[in-house]
């Protein structure tokens, strides 16, 4: 949801200073101040320049910039590193560059979906222009090491792109200490406004504009700025920089522990830092089920989204789940919310194990500032009745069971 004081801010942009920031008037002037200042408070955050910042309308298009243009105007190289766990975006715009002559190597994670630094080094060659990985996991919160990742590309002189759209105020990122060269973000994954994102571009990188025109961004993405939109991304950054992310992981964990005690259900991901193990059998036969029966912090320790829960259920669709859920009105999903309608098992939990099953059974939950404990407690009432339910009418249920 759009924060209160985000709405607030905005409004004067869209009711009163409603100028055009390229323009000369007093007006446009007012939306140029309101647009600049935006920008110093976007770069601080993430420790950048201003003129490292150019708005866009989204993370889709930072990703696609980021990826394309850094290709088209490095014609000497040819490879890109990405991860198999990356946003569709990511991956999309890899396979069409791939048509366009681009060497991709998709690089596997382990049961958790960490990617392996070794891994990563290894697979740079003298061609490599650029490597691409997603901070915090959109579908199963997975927060990569940066600062490790980044130091190899430093060594290596690769270009180094972060999706920070999830992460974003969640978890440090600092472009200097992770020696980042592009970063995306987002506004809206911080209760701030869709349709508006950012893209950092470390001064001296060499691409190409994205979009042409009369030459805004630093003629690197032109078109009317969206001021009311690029003002609400600032307005939220300054609240999502206050936020008690502690007091929001507390509550993830909380709902992780009570929920793994439902039989046969797996976390997707790594464990929270204060989930305890469960000793109960979820049934999928997996490493990263056997692991949790193992010990109570795993190797991500406190490396996941303090707002991610992604849980796996034996016998049931994911899809079942959550349509009973919204009909109590609790709002979930199931892999990436971004392809949603698409029947395709999620391309994240397959990285994590080939399991269809267990891709299929998984259901997505997203807490934010605005949660509290008693939201949660309603919905594990609900979300306990609903597996009951839909195990009792599932043949999955007799039939798996008999494997």
């Amino acid at each position: 949801m759009l924060d209160p004081d985000v709405v607030e801010a905005m409004n004067k942009y869209n009711l009163k200073a409603y100028g055009n920031a390229s323009s000369t008037h007093h007006l446009g002037q007012e939306a140029k101040m309101a647009v600049n200042e935006a920008r110093h408070v976007i770069a601080k955050s993430i420790g950048a320049k201003d003129e490292e910042i150019i708005f866009t309308s989204g993370g889709t298009e930072s990703n696609n910039f980021a990826l394309m243009e850094l290709f088209f105007a490095n014609p000497d190289k040819k490879h890109i590193i990405t991860t198999k766990i990356e946003h569709d975006c990511i991956l999309k715009t890899c396979k069409l560059l791939e048509k366009l002559g681009a060497k991709v190597t998709y690089l596997d994670v382990d049961e958790e979906g960490f990617i392996s630094p070794q891994s990563l080094e290894k697979a740079i060659t003298k061609d490599t222009l650029l490597v691409s990985v997603i901070h915090g996991n959109n579908e199963i919160g997975v927060i990569q090491n940066l600062e490790e990742l980044g130091k190899i590309c430093r060594k290596h002189k690769v270009y180094f792109h972060a999706d920070a759209c999830q992460s974003y105020t969640k978890t440090e990122l600092n472009v200097k200490k992770q020696n980042l060269d592009l970063v995306t973000l987002n506004a809206h994954k911080i209760h701030g406004p869709k349709g508006v994102g950012a893209l950092f571009i470390k001064k001296g990188t060499r691409i190409n504009a994205f979009i042409q025109g009369g030459g805004q961004e630093r003629g690197l993405r032109s078109g009317t700025e969206n001021v009311p939109g690029i003002v609400g991304f600032a307005k939220a950054v300054k609240l999502a920089m206050k936020t008690d992310n502690k007091k929001i992981s507390g509550l993830r964990d909380y709902f992780i522990e009570e929920a793994l005690k439902i039989p046969n259900v797996i976390l997707n991901g790594p464990k929270g830092a204060g989930t305890k193990g469960i000793e109960d059998s979820h049934g999928f036969g997996n490493k990263a089920s056997k692991q949790s029966k193992i010990s109570g912090t795993t190797k991500g320790g406190d490396k996941r989204l303090c707002n991610n829960v992604n849980l796996s259920f034996r016998y049931i669709e994911g899809e079942s789940i959550g349509a009973a859920l919204d009909a109590k009105g609790i709002c979930t999903s199931t892999g990436s919310a971004c392809s949603s309608h698409m029947l395709e098992p999620s391309h994240v939990l397959m990285a994590l194990e080939n399991n269809a099953e267990r891709a299929h059974g998984s259901l997505r939950i997203t807490l934010s500032r605005f949660t509290t404990k008693e939201e949660l407690d309603f919905t594990l009432q609900e979300l306990k009745k609903a597996v009951k339910k839909l195990r009792k009418i599932s043949p999955l249920t007799k039939l798996l069971r008999k494997v």
